[in-house]
Formats: structure tokens, C-alpha cells, sequence
């Protein structure tokens, strides 16, 4: 049963994903048909989801993710799966209406691991108030999951990801790190402390951030997945806008910091790195600190632009939430630098 495990879980989640630069090479050149002028957000804004108006006080959010395993457990990796792909409609301030499952499973491996994933993916469906209404298998060299996700929403009350404005404080609702403690893991590496960190993050719906953002007046909002927070930054500010941020303020899993110390990285940090890096200044940042910002995030947490008057009161109300929410940085006017990052 133990080599099962190591054959089940070979590296997966988000660091799984196609690199920015790559995925925008193939995107820019794919045939356009006529303008829709009920598609509110589409590909072009790089957004987290689809918005498509169908009545005048209703709109669907549409989205889809899955990706190999990042954990050991079946249960766990399902739980971890679903989240992550509901979370694209909690980052439109959607709400989850029917999701539908995506399998890729080996012929050869027990059935009883793929119920296991399909059973955490469910709750985590229940959990969100959404309903479970079928899916798709096949069968594939190796295991893969996630779901297809259908959400509605009201016109006037979507959260873009590049519609900050200077002047908007930041806030980010989960730490970061867990692909990091995630490579860690999978080499033996990580604390049961950090392991546990990690999943606890990955498997908290950003629901709750989400309905609190409701309260509020939201500019952008976007979930930091794959390409990392410095890579989700960067789409945010839809090079028009420019941020400075202090690295002192973002929450991380402490150990993250210390397993990068031992080289323990991801290639997708890199294929990061190489993306995002040209727009980003930084000022005194330890390289730990710059690999965590870069780090692929498998179900982050929200990064969220709203005026500063209200940043402080919603950062209240998420941590009494129970999550950890801190204000990272401030949104400006377009700069020769894009983003700035400090320690301080």
C-alpha cells in the first residue's frame, strides 16, 4: 500500500498548471467569434472565471479546474481539488450553484481510492451550498480531478481582477507557501505542523471571504492559485496600475521559509519567476521571502482591492472569521516600476 501512495502522489495541484507566458502565447492567437454583449468577463482579462448575463438581474459564473495529486491521502487531495476549483466563483462574489466531476483514473488502481477523492470533492460541493449533478471519466496513465463549476450572480455585483484603483489597500486571506511545503513533503522534508498548515489552508473554502467581501465596496478581487501571489499581482494591475507591497506583512507558513533555505523549490516557481519577475522590484526581501511570493498556490486564499477606509474594517472581519487576513500593500498610479516590494 505504500508504493501505491508514492505512485499516487507524484507532484500535482496548481504547480501542474502551464506557465503564464506559455498559456498567453496560445490564448492571444485562438479565433474570436462575433462580440457577445452579454459576456461580461471572458479570457481576455485573465480572469478567474466567466460571466455570462442571461436576465437582466442574473448572470452565470462558469469555471473548471483539476490537476494531479498534491497529497497522499485520496480523501484529502479530493477535498483539496473541489475547493480549489470552487474557489473561482467565490473570487466573482458568486455563489456556487452545481458543480459537475472531472476523472482521470487509472484502470489498474483500486476503486476505492477514487471513491475516497470523489467523497471529499462532494462534501466539499455540500459545503459550499452547491449541488453535485454528474461529471466525465476516463481512463488515464494517472490520476487527475477537479470539477466544473456553475455559479450565479447579479450583473452590477462582480468582482473583476483588474478594475483596482490607486489608493485601494490589498488583503490577502490565506498564507502562503503550501507549494513549497507541499515539494517538501512529497521528498520527505516536511513537519507534520507544516503539512498540516498546508492542508488546513487548501481545503478552506474561500466562502466566507467572500460572502464578508459582500459588505464592502470591491474593485478586484482574484484568487491566488498557480501563478503565485506575484503573478496574480500582476494581472491585477492590468498594466495600467502599479502597487507597493510589504513582504513583512504577507502571511506565510513559517516552515516554507525554511525549506526554501534547503533549496526545496518548484519549477513552477520558476516558470513564475520568469513571468512575473521583470515587473517587480525588490528592496531588501530575503531570496526565501522572494520564492514564497513567487510559490504556486494550490486553493490560495482571495487578494482583494477595496478602499482604504473599508481595508481595515474587512481585515476585522475576516480574522474574527478565523482566517488569516493581513493588509499587504497599497495600489497607485502607473509607476516605471510596476510592483515594489519591501520588508518593512
Amino acid at each position: 500500500m505504500e508504493e501505491q501512495k508514492i505512485v499516487f502522489c507524484k507532484g500535482g495541484g496548481c504547480t501542474a498548471k502551464l506557465g503564464a507566458g506559455v498559456l498567453s502565447r496560445v490564448l492571444e492567437k485562438l479565433p474570436r467569434g462575433p462580440e457577445d454583449p452579454r459576456l461580461l468577463i471572458g479570457y481576455d482579462s485573465k480572469d478567474d472565471a466567466a460571466v455570462y448575463q442571461v436576465a437582466e438581474d442574473l448572470a452565470i459564473v462558469q469555471t473548471l479546474d483539476f490537476f494531479p495529486p498534491m497529497v497522499d491521502d485520496p480523501y484529502t487531495f479530493g477535498q483539496i481539488a473541489a475547493a480549489n476549483a470552487l474557489s473561482d466563483i467565490y473570487a466573482m462574489g458568486g455563489q456556487v450553484r452545481t458543480a459537475l466531476n472531472i476523472v482521470c483514473f487509472p484502470e489498474s488502481m483500486d476503486l476505492n481510492i477514487l471513491g475516497e477523492i470523489m467523497r471529499g470533492g462532494a462534501e466539499k460541493v455540500m459545503e459550499a451550498g452547491g449541488t453535485l449533478v454528474g461529471g466525465h471519466s476516463i481512463a488515464d496513465s494517472d490520476v487527475k480531478y477537479g470539477l466544473s463549476v456553475m455559479g450565479t450572480i447579479h450583473p452590477d455585483k462582480v468582482y473583476p481582477n483588474n478594475q483596482g484603483q490607486p489608493g485601494d489597500c490589498l488583503i490577502l486571506t490565506k498564507p502562503l507557501g503550501v507549494g513549497i511545503v507541499c515539494t517538501a513533503n512529497r521528498v520527505g522534508e516536511a513537519s507534520p505542523e507544516a503539512m498540516a498548515a498546508a492542508i488546513t489552508s487548501m481545503t478552506t473554502l474561500n466562502k466566507e471571504a467572500s460572502r464578508l467581501c459582500g459588505g464592502h465596496t470591491i474593485h478586484a478581487c482574484t484568487d491566488v492559485t498557480g501563478f503565485g501571489f506575484l503573478g496574480h499581482l500582476h494581472e491585477m494591475m492590468d498594466g495600467r496600475l502599479s502597487c507597493s507591497i510589504r513582504a513583512g506583512q504577507v502571511p506565510v507558513i513559517p516552515q516554507a521559509l525554511d525549506y526554501v533555505g534547503e533549496f526545496l523549490l518548484t519549477a513552477a516557481g520558476q516558470r513564475n519567476r520568469n513571468h512575473a519577475g521583470p515587473f517587480v522590484t525588490f528592496e531588501n526581501v530575503p531570496f526565501p521571502m522572494e520564492e514564497v511570493l513567487f510559490d504556486p498556490q494550490t486553493s490560495g486564499g482571495l487578494l482583494i482591492a477595496l478602499p482604504r477606509e473599508e481595508g481595515e474594517v474587512l481585515r476585522k472581519e475576516l480574522r474574527e472569521a478565523g482566517l488569516t487576513a493581513e493588509i499587504v500593500g497599497e495600489i497607485l498610479p502607473r509607476q516605471e516600476q510596476e510592483i515594489y516590494i519591501t520588508m518593512d
